[in-house]
């Protein structure tokens, strides 16, 4: 079955999910969060009011300081690009002002603290505000019954591009002498930062080559700025929601126990290098098991969502996540973060799965934009809270051991309020509101 008419859109889109998760793979998600707490931040931490903040802690809050910026934007630039469809010069904006600050993090060397933040922050910022507008073309190349289909296809090729990138530079660093540079200064490190820039770039292009933008531009009501139409689109949307009870549950629960997912998956790689003494190379390449394994899982889960209940492998999801977390307690040889890491990447594949899943068997159709919307906006939210615990615990108890485990509450809370979801009740909700 053809999934669209359209297939070079449909490829022109999913291309932008290859080239800008080389950037949560090999940037943000091992090298430069490692880079950033061992070698700018220093093994004694930051000095804050006569006292000190661990390294690991100053990554988690800053992490968890641009996630905030991402949640208070996203609203009001997207009202600006709705109302003057603008959403492909808005992603291409954003795309190459995320490009340029993180090939500018090739600058941040040993100390450059406050350099290291800003580029961070600035790429960060720039790369989640340009998905928000890249997730608004999904309904535009795909209908509803193809889009489950075509986003899958993208979220597997943005797994593919970024192990692809990783290895890479996994190459870089270990034979620094193959490409011609230096291992002075952190060099080869350094490097992979513009080599994540130029894949971000390269591989963006025939997103905005090939990618239409069919929206028209509307005029905004008289009185009404950019800013309230941001806010009041967001509470349009949430009186819509509202009116689905099992929808809401599901929302708070998913925005619970995302959180946790999110901060581990910042946090992991500094853990194994800071607890456990791993070397870069080794942490690269327990990523990349990680990323192959989170892609069969999302297979797994997928199927076992069609021949049982979607909220059944969800459980099973959230039971693998909050046994591996609460080993972590007694954790103390690398073997086991590789077994560790393993399963966190199948059960990786299988949250993001089933929950995509069972939101789309809660949506209305003719609300599926808008509420997919609100729920990629919802996982920004997510995001901000658990790197913050993790780095005030890390703080307190002076390891990132228990800063980590910190999001087994994140786990526990959020699947009670899932147990409470009424799966079969949601989708009966879904289809009154159609014939309704």
């Amino acid at each position: 079955m053809k999934i669209t008419s359209f297939p070079r859109e449909i490829w022109a889109w999913a291309l932008y999910d290859f080239a800008n998760s080389a950037y949560f793979t090999a940037l943000a998600g091992v090298i430069f969060n490692v880079y950033f707490v061992q070698v700018v931040v220093g093994p004694d931490g930051v000095s804050f009011f006569g006292g000190r903040i661990a390294p690991s802690a100053v990554w988690g809050y800053v992490v968890s300081l641009s996630m905030l910026v991402v949640a208070v934007c996203a609203p009001v630039l997207g009202a600006i690009a709705d109302h003057n469809a603008l959403k492909k010069r808005f992603l291409l904006f954003f795309c190459y002002a995320g490009v340029l600050a993180t090939a500018l993090l090739f600058l941040v060397k040993s100390g450059d603290l406050w350099l290291a933040i800003i580029f961070y922050m600035l790429s960060n910022i720039t790369l989640e505000c340009s998905l928000a507008f890249y997730n608004g073309f999904l309904p535009e190349i795909a209908s509803r019954e193809h889009m489950g289909k075509v986003s899958g296809f993208g979220w597997a090729l943005g797994y593919v591009g970024g192990v692809l990138c990783l290895m890479i530079n996994l190459a870089m660093i270990e034979r620094p002498d193959w490409f011609g540079l230096s291992s002075m200064n952190n060099l080869p490190v350094r490097t992979t930062f513009l080599v994540v820039a130029l894949w971000w770039g390269l591989f963006s292009i025939p997103t905005f080559l090939w990618l239409p933008e069919r929206a028209r531009a509307r005029e905004l009501p008289p009185g009404v700025g950019y800013v309230r139409m941001g806010f009041r689109s967001l509470l349009a949307t949430l009186r819509k929601i509202n009116q689905h009870r099992e929808l809401v549950k599901f929302l708070i629960a998913f925005l619970i126990y995302n959180d946790g997912v999110q901060t581990v998956i910042v946090m992991a790689a500094v853990f194994g290098a800071q607890v456990l003494g791993m070397a870069q190379q080794e942490l690269i390449m327990c990523f990349i098991l990680i990323h192959v394994v989170a892609f069969v899982g999302s297979l797994f889960f997928g199927y076992l969502s069609d021949k049982k209940a979607t909220k059944t492998s969800l459980h099973v999801a959230l039971l693998i996540w909050t046994g591996v977390v609460l080993y972590v307690v007694v954790i103390d040889q690398i073997w086991e973060f590789w077994v560790l890491g393993t399963v966190v990447g199948f059960a990786l594949g299988g949250i993001q799965a089933s929950s995509r899943a069972l939101l789309a068997q809660f949506t209305p159709p003719e609300n599926s934009a808008e509420f997919f919307g609100f729920f990629a906006a919802s996982g920004k939210f997510a995001a901000i809270l658990g790197p913050a615990l993790f780095a005030l615990l890390t703080d307190l108890t002076g390891t990132p051991r228990f800063g980590i485990v910190s999001v087994v509450v994140f786990f526990v809370v959020g699947w009670a309020v899932l147990f409470s979801v009424d799966e079969r009740k949601g989708m009966e909700e879904s289809r009154h509101a159609v014939t309704a």
